[in-house]
């Protein structure tokens, strides 16, 4: 084969004909039973989960009140990513999403690329709201009284590392009662679990538990998945109005002042944190053959779902840091703990009981959209046809429904949540990308069939390089300290927990009597905790003490290609800027996507190089199944031979 036939494209019209013939083919028609109240309710269903219950604490601690613009940006991001979805949607009203939409705008590799980091996005992000959903749970059970062994409740990666930090911390003199709450069930999970030789029997069975009853309610049909969806989006939005009925009535106004403690760098700082909180809307695409009307409704649907979470996000955040300092809501569970700061406990477990029944909910849609991307990929031939197989009597996809179950359940067992979390992320923002690439790719071809909904045409030849000349004026401008030191790789000195963990049992003691004899009085109040002491340390006195610290340069110091490599995510968001300028000015690009590729593709470089090689790993090996067996198999393929 050549190496053009590696981008050969499918066109809507056969896409359209191919799904009326697949019933002739064995592969069945899915049921059609979803409206614009549905599909709003699927995508508040996979939006309001993690974000409103979990990561909405740390990020309202990075950036204070003002984490509202972080929440407003995420959402625009999200909404120029969402009108390239409904335009493609509408174009395209099939199972696939941002797969089937790919292999129109740019070929069959990339489609396959697309699909294989889509199942990145939606596997990986079950596996991550399955162990979040685990965390609430067994958290409710014990406010019940119901105490289960740690090491039934944690996976194995999490208790290894934690357990490792807390021995390490523990040796530099902190007191085990003095580590944080992780740390110390990781530290329990650990020492307490039952072994077979060397090796600790430690998994999240609750994360199993869940994964098990919702592949069951996916595999029983959509109708079914329908209804326990709305439901729980009902108990939970009752929940969140509740939550901002009770709450506005104990807001303090003096804690919105500072309303931006940090700056700019502390509100972006939670970027990461907060976008997760917004994946799950395209999920909604998947869903496309069981709409009444895709067309008209799937964009209506899309835009709602972000309308209505954007706003219940910043409502809550204004009411959380009005309710208490941002300093204290670096916590798991923010909603619960103001409430019970404010000493109203009837309310922390009723929220409580919301967030199981949140993240059960996202666990729903985001088990609902793997099997048809799975499904939609089988119907190509660039994966077997018992992934497109449809149930006989519930119309489901009922083979790649059990898969997408153990794919997510045995690796839940196991599973760190930040690596999941992070790639979850990248998956999702590539997939992002590439959907705005594709209207920009498409946005002039005359012999495409258009839907009903067309993103609306805004001419970026001149604002797009206006903007970027704009940007790069105020990196050299306000932020010339900053933006000098990232262009000359200047080293930059790691902060006291990193350095402790780093240190070996010997030299901790002997860091700890240098320290002890220099400075008894403090060290003493510190408990002879280094990482404490450390910490107390201003930013005048932090510097000269790290570096008169008797170890390695390198333990003290992030330098050359050890800090250069963690910039390459930016240096890629940066040419890559600089190139669409270039590409707008002569081709008139559309500004919404344009701005949805920059801003989904700027989050992508914020996630860092570690989330970058683990998702180029994940992508040679979609590719060497691809040319192992996908190409050759290919239906386009055999049809143009």
């Amino acid at each position: 084969m050549s190496f053009k036939s590696l981008f050969r494209k499918k066109s809507v019209h056969d896409i359209l004909k191919q799904v009326e013939k697949d019933g002739a083919e064995g592969h069945g028609s899915l049921g059609k039973h979803l409206g614009v109240r549905d599909l709003t309710a699927f995508g508040i269903a996979a939006i309001i989960g993690a974000g409103i219950f979990s990561t909405i604490g740390k990020a309202s601690s990075d950036g204070g009140p003002a984490v509202i613009f972080l929440f407003l940006f995420t959402a625009v991001a999200c909404g120029f990513a969402a009108f390239a979805y409904a335009e493609f949607a509408s174009m395209v009203p099939v199972s696939g999403s941002a797969y089937t939409y790919s292999y129109v705008a740019f070929g069959e590799l990339i489609a396959w690329i697309i699909g294989w980091a889509l199942i990145m996005e939606y596997a990986i992000g079950n596996i991550t709201v399955a162990i979040s959903w685990s965390d609430y749970f067994t958290g409710l059970l014990d406010s019940g009284g119901i105490h289960l062994p740690q090491w039934i409740q944690m996976d194995y990666l999490t208790a290894s590392n934690g357990f490792d930090k807390a021995k390490a911390l523990m040796d530099s003199g902190k007191q085990f009662a003095n580590l944080d709450a992780g740390m110390q069930s990781a530290y329990t999970a650990w020492t307490t679990s039952p072994t077979i030789g060397s090796f600790h029997l430690i998994a999240d069975l609750p994360a199993l538990l869940i994964i098990v009853l919702i592949t069951w309610l996916v595999y029983r049909g959509m109708k079914e998945s329908k209804n326990a969806s709305n439901l729980m989006v009902v108990i939970k939005l009752c929940i969140i109005l509740l939550v901002i009925a009770v709450g506005i009535f104990y807001v303090d106004t003096d804690n919105w002042s500072p309303f931006a403690p940090n700056g700019v760098s502390g509100i972006l700082k939670g970027v990461s944190a907060v976008f997760f909180a917004y994946i799950g809307f395209d999920a909604i695409s998947t869903t496309a053959e069981e709409c009444k009307d895709p067309q008209r409704d799937l964009p209506r649907g899309m835009m709602w779902a972000i309308i209505i979470c954007t706003v219940l996000y910043v409502i809550i955040a204004l009411i959380l840091t009005g309710m208490v300092s941002y300093s204290q809501l670096n916590v798991g569970d923010p909603l619960a703990f103001v409430f019970e700061k404010l000493d109203l406990k009837w309310m922390s477990g009723i929220i409580a009981v919301s967030a199981v029944v949140a993240m059960a909910s996202v666990l729903l849609v985001f088990q609902m959209g793997q099997p048809r991307i799975w499904m939609s990929m089988s119907r190509d031939g660039l994966l077997p046809k018992a992934f497109a197989r449809v149930h006989p009597k519930y119309r489901t996809p009922s083979f790649s429904t059990v898969v997408t179950g153990f794919v997510v359940a045995v690796p839940a067992l196991f599973l760190n949540l930040t690596m999941v979390t992070d790639l979850c992320s990248i998956g999702t923002l590539f997939a992002f990308v590439l959907v705005c690439g594709g209207v920009l790719v498409m946005q002039n071809k005359k012999d495409i069939p258009r839907g009903k909904f067309k993103t609306p045409y805004i001419n970026s030849k001149f604002i797009a390089p206006l903007l970027l000349v704009g940007v790069i004026a105020f990196a050299f401008t306000s932020k010339k300290t900053e933006t000098m030191a990232f262009l000359t790789n200047q080293n930059k000195m790691n902060d006291a927990a990193t350095i402790v963990t780093s240190l070996d049992e010997p030299k901790s003691a002997e860091l700890k009597a240098l320290v002890n004899s220099k400075d008894s009085v403090v060290f003493d109040a510190c408990n002879g905790d280094l990482e404490t002491y450390m910490s107390t340390l201003d930013a005048d006195k932090y510097a000269p003490f790290v570096d008169a610290l008797p170890i390695d340069q390198s333990l003290k110091y992030q330098s050359g290609w050890d800090l250069f490599k963690h910039k390459i995510p930016m240096w890629i968001f940066i040419l890559i800027s600089f190139a669409l300028a270039v590409w707008s000015f002569r081709s008139n690009l559309s500004l919404i996507p344009l701005l949805g590729l920059v801003c989904c593709l700027y989050m992508m470089a914020e996630l860092g190089i570690s989330n970058w090689t683990g998702f180029g790993i994940w992508l040679l090996v979609g590719l060497v199944i691809y040319f192992g067996y996908s190409r050759k198999n290919s239906k386009l393929a055999k049809a143009k031979a």
